[in-house]
């Protein structure tokens, strides 16, 4: 929680003293519609996380079983500490600097700017540097998924939808499916097979390709610009 606090703070100063700004111009309040935003952006990336993990599921010739040993203490625990890493990497990439960078040099380089910085940022997050082929393909799907979130901001003018988006994904594929750091949480995969280097590629483009090119696409022709 500190460091949320000392994100928002640098935040602060940062629109403060280069653009005469305050916290509201990267519009946090949660108001009605930034909160409908903030939900449908959940929820599209929540259930395009399901999807995914059944198609992985059925290449690995696996299935998704209760955890007898969770709690909702764990649980919430888990959910804390999604929301906890989400806000803080949406504070830092869709937040003051990605404004800025809007107002300075115009959204399409600042979009691009902040895309490319979410994706070596997962370099390091991810645990892959040294790795050149991992270092591809994690650039390739996060930065994708960072130009998509980056480019929901601009266009709503709030961290709202981007934030539902990016919270959406996180909590089902950590939390739910336990893809997490935090090990075995809701639910437990029981009897997979190693992928196929066919299978292991689909999996991959369905997870960190396809899934950002259609929220892409939902951000392009069903998400209005504010003015």
């Amino acid at each position: 929680m500190i460091g949320i606090l000392v994100v928002i703070a640098i935040s602060w100063l940062l629109l403060y003293f280069i653009e005469n700004k305050t916290l509201s111009v990267l519009g946090i309040l949660p108001t009605p519609k930034r909160l409908k935003q903030f939900l449908i952006g959940f929820l599209i990336t929540g259930i395009l996380c399901v999807v995914v993990q059944y198609l992985e599921a059925h290449l690995k010739s696996s299935t998704w079983i209760l955890n007898d040993n969770i709690t909702s203490a764990i649980i919430l625990k888990s959910l804390w500490w999604d929301f906890k890493s989400v806000f803080t990497e949406e504070l830092i990439f869709r937040g003051a600097l990605l404004y800025i960078l809007i107002q300075k040099i115009g959204p399409s380089k600042g979009i691009l700017i902040s895309a490319i910085a979410f994706g070596v940022y997962h370099w390091f997050s991810y645990g892959v540097l040294g790795n050149v082929m991992a270092m591809i393909l994690v650039f390739i799907g996060t930065g994708i998924m960072g130009y998509a979130w980056a480019w929901a901001f601009s266009k709503t003018k709030s961290m709202m939808l981007p934030f539902g988006l990016h919270l959406g994904w996180n909590v089902i594929y950590n939390t739910l499916f336990s893809k997490g750091p935090l090990g075995e949480l809701i639910l437990v995969s029981k009897g997979a097979n190693e992928l196929t280097d066919w299978a292991s590629l689909l999996n991959f483009v369905s997870g960190l390709v396809l899934v950002p090119i259609l929220v892409i696409i939902y951000i392009k022709y069903l998400v209005k610009k504010e003015p």
